[in-house]
């Protein structure tokens, strides 16, 4: 690997002239007068007033290191270089827009020279992911600041003590508020628990490359999900290879291994030609495996060997090959129950069990169906060429019916999403009415009617994730009762509400209804609160 330091010119330090600049010790200069310190590239940043200084140290590095290329980039501060803001943030645009390249070089960082306010900015940088580096501080040989001789001095890897430079706290709080909105695609979730998740997900993207496993029922913005997490990581420079993706689903039979791990020709009727395979396709990229709980018990095997020793052997062949790839799988089952019941290896299941997300389904995030509706109605937009519009009684309407706790969303986000784009579809000139409201919530009910019973609900919920051990002294019959109530109480705003649904019959034959208090009382027999309930 090439290897690349990126540096400031000290306008006092890498000061001199004369030939007698040479007895002194100028930290630009000396860290290409260590032997066991060679660089590939020397990225050189100085202000533009400082044109004639950076030229002289430029050609004393080329005279020490002919070896190194030398790229020069010019960084205005403007008047005030003490200006934290102004600082960091033409660094951090310079380093937003730099080509990083991770597989293929290792860079570091000079934080000697500049202002305190551009070592700090470069070290937030580095901290933050903007720049895949390693600090690197230079020193004098005896610790002075010009001592008379030619010694290249010291070099030490470093770390920073921040707690004195919360001034910047503020533009880096808002640096990662931006990343965490790229994730939820710019829509302005007011769910708490979903916007903590977001941020823990941000947090593993940019410094983990282990896998992630995203579980959820279908339709709860996985794939989605798994995108962004995506491009996010080619944006920052950590990736550069594609985004694969497979719903493991359609993987069967003796076809599932060849597409995942590809074949050689001639290896079973019909292998004509090589086939590469979508593990060799996401070299260097991310592989999205969808309902990995779906893969056959062969293929688990050789994705676990994938993703221990990044080799595999393609089907039919007798050389392993290599592909240096970071999963994501996503599931809408429990894993744990699979492993149990002998359908999914439990080797496999703790090597991908490392971060593990759980994505509410839209019904558990009712408030943030009025910030989808809009998402959903500028990608419907968007992807048309003509513009989508909902009219305020229209939208009230159409928010009425969503956000009530009887509207079971069984297909979360995917059913939100056909909603919108059937209501666009049939308004006139895009514009929706009540009357296509009106239309597509007869629409939805019908579609989430089964035979034999009502409206179907996604309101299964394990008890032993909640209760424990306890939930074995439960009786059958209590059991299923609780997990109905369990799953209101998730899915309800408040207390109240959940109350209303649960007690909708018998509350009509009370003068006081007091649903909230009947319901508390019932969760108080299993030690619940709503709360808990809620978690």
């Amino acid at each position: 690997m090439k290897r690349v330091i990126i540096g400031m010119l000290g306008t006092r330090l890498d000061t001199g002239i004369f030939p007698s600049r040479w007895d002194e010790w100028r930290p630009s200069v000396s860290l290409f007068q260590h032997e066991e310190l060679l660089f590939d590239r020397f990225e050189f940043l100085a202000e533009p007033q400082y044109t004639k200084l950076r030229d002289q140290v430029a050609d004393d590095v080329r005279l020490i290191s002919p070896e190194t290329e030398l790229r020069h980039h010019e960084v205005d501060f403007g008047r005030d270089p003490w200006d934290l803001e102004k600082v960091y943030s033409v660094l951090h645009d310079w380093a937003r827009a730099y080509p990083f390249d991770p597989e293929r070089e290792e860079y570091f960082v000079h934080i000697t020279t500049g202002t305190h306010i551009v070592q700090i900015s470069l070290f937030l940088l580095v901290e933050a992911g903007f720049i895949p580096g390693v600090l690197v501080q230079t020193a004098p040989p005896n610790g002075g600041t010009r001592p008379k001789h030619k010694a290249p001095g010291r070099y030490a890897l470093i770390d920073l003590d921040l707690s004195k430079y919360d001034a910047l706290s503020t533009r880096f709080a808002k640096d990662q508020g931006e990343t965490a909105d790229f994730l939820k695609s710019g829509i302005a979730t007011r769910n708490r628990g979903f916007n903590t998740l977001i941020d823990r997900i941000e947090q593993v993207a940019l410094r983990s490359q282990a896998p992630v496993l995203l579980t959820g029922p279908t339709g709860a913005g996985k794939s989605h999900l798994a995108r962004r997490i995506f491009e996010l990581r080619k944006q920052r420079g950590g990736l550069r290879g594609s985004f694969v993706e497979v719903n493991c689903a359609t993987l069967t039979g003796d076809t599932a291994a060849s597409a995942l791990f590809g074949h050689v020709r001639g290896s079973f009727t019909g292998a004509q030609k090589d086939r590469p395979g979508l593990l060799r396709e996401a070299d260097g990229g991310l592989l999205f495996l969808d309902e990995i709980g779906e893969l056959g018990l062969d293929e688990q095997a050789m994705l676990l060997r994938a993703l221990e020793d990044k080799t595999f052997l393609p089907v039919g062949a007798d050389r392993p090959v290599k592909s240096d790839f970071q999963l994501i799988a996503g599931t809408n089952r429990d894993l744990r129950e699979a492993v149990v019941k002998g359908r999914f290896r439990e080797d496999l299941l703790a090597r991908i069990h490392l971060w593990t997300f759980a994505l509410p389904s839209l019904a558990q995030r009712r408030e943030d169906i009025a910030p989808n509706l809009d998402f959903e109605l500028e990608r419907f937009s968007g992807s048309q060429g003509r513009k989508a519009s909902i009219n305020r009684e229209a939208r009230q309407a159409f928010l009425r019916f969503a956000e009530s706790p009887d509207t079971p969303w069984s297909g979360n986000f995917r059913d939100l999403n056909a909603a919108v784009t059937r209501m666009a579809t049939l308004a006139p000139r895009g514009r929706i009415r009540v009357e296509e409201v009106e239309e597509e919530v007869l629409r939805l009910r019908e579609s989430w009617k089964r035979p034999g019973g009502g409206i179907t609900r996604t309101e299964e919920y394990d008890l032993e994730d909640l209760l424990g051990p306890a939930a074995e002294e439960i009786d059958p019959f209590d059991r299923v009762q609780l997990a109905h109530v369990v799953a209101v109480c998730r899915r309800s705003k408040t207390l109240s509400d959940a109350g209303r649904e649960l007690f909708a019959v018998s509350r009509q034959k009370r003068a006081v209804a007091n649903d909230a208090d009947r319901l508390k009382k019932y969760l108080a027999r299993f030690q619940l609160d709503f709360a808990r309930c809620r978690e």
